[in-house]
């Protein structure tokens, strides 16, 4: 029996990662979001999902930055998530963002803000009330955060240069 393990990712992993993402996605935009965001330098925390030496699932944390009157904010944003479409429902989703979640806590991360199902992501601990105070593009009831220390409640979002040509698609 093989056991899922969920490490780092590497350059390596790059032509996995963009399969991953296409499958789970069934288009190229998430996965040209993740190499954007990656060659920028915006990752914080990018994560795999190993089974049998099969890279089966990807999250990545960027940067993101509350401005309000007193300045920058930084925090995180989670997107995208993707899971081979063979392994729904196995878990590997929930360990990714788990995982990611311990070693942003460690890092000293605050917040965190994802643009998703509410039911999944609620599951976590994000919701959009946290979330809703916030300007954005995007806001309404699938933009959603989660504060693990004192942050923001109000400000604009400012997502990594890469979300502004790949959301737009």
């Amino acid at each position: 029996m093989s056991m899922m393990a969920i490490r780092a990712a590497t350059p390596r992993d790059r032509d996995a990662i963009r399969l991953v993402e296409e499958h789970a996605f069934g288009q190229r935009s998430e996965a040209g979001l993740v190499d954007a965001i990656v060659a920028q330098g915006g990752a914080v925390v990018e994560l795999v999902a190993v089974e049998d030496g099969q890279v089966v699932g990807h999250i990545l944390f960027s940067r993101l930055y509350i401005e309000d009157d007193t300045g920058e904010f930084p925090a995180v944003a989670l997107a995208p998530l993707a899971v081979e479409p063979s392994f729904h429902g196995t878990g590997i989703g929930g360990a990714l963002v788990r995982e990611a979640h311990i070693r942003l806590k460690t890092a000293g991360e605050r917040l965190s803000v994802v643009l998703g199902d509410p039911a999944y992501y609620g599951r976590f601990g994000y919701s959009h009330a946290r979330a809703a105070g916030f300007e954005s593009e995007y806001q309404g009831e699938a933009l959603q955060a989660l504060a693990w220390d004192e942050a923001p409640e109000a400000g604009r979002l400012v997502y990594a240069p890469a979300f502004g040509s790949e959301l737009a698609a």
